[in-house]
């Protein structure tokens, strides 16, 4: 067992708070795909953002994303900008879903301050 896994609740508590460094086998794998894509940085968390809105991902996968996107340079407005695009797709539950999740992504990033 990996030192990470030593507390199994810990880690699953800190994973679902947004804290990545407890598995570290997912910023490896996230880093590996986005060299991978050929993309820029930017497109890179758009798509991201879309698949995020599109799967009704818990907030710590956006907190964990929209940090990625801010050190990528993406500005809030096109995230919004991008659920907008996606709506007549995946529907407008889908995207009101995502805003509120990417709500409370930000009550974890201020609680975690």
């Amino acid at each position: 067992m990996s030192k990470e896994m030593a507390n199994p609740q810990a880690s699953l508590q800190g994973l679902a708070d947004g804290d990545l460094t407890v598995l570290n086998v997912l910023t490896r794998m996230i880093e590996g795909t986005f060299e991978e894509s050929g993309l820029d940085a930017r497109t890179f968390m758009l798509v991201r953002m879309a698949a995020l809105a599109t799967l009704d991902a818990a907030p710590a996968s956006w907190l964990m994303n929209i940090q990625a996107g801010g050190e990528a340079g993406l500005a809030p407005e096109s995230i919004i900008g991008t659920l907008i695009a996606i709506a007549p797709v995946i529907g407008t539950a889908r995207v009101v879903s995502a805003t509120g999740h990417i709500m409370k992504a930000f009550e974890l990033a201020e609680n975690a301050q």
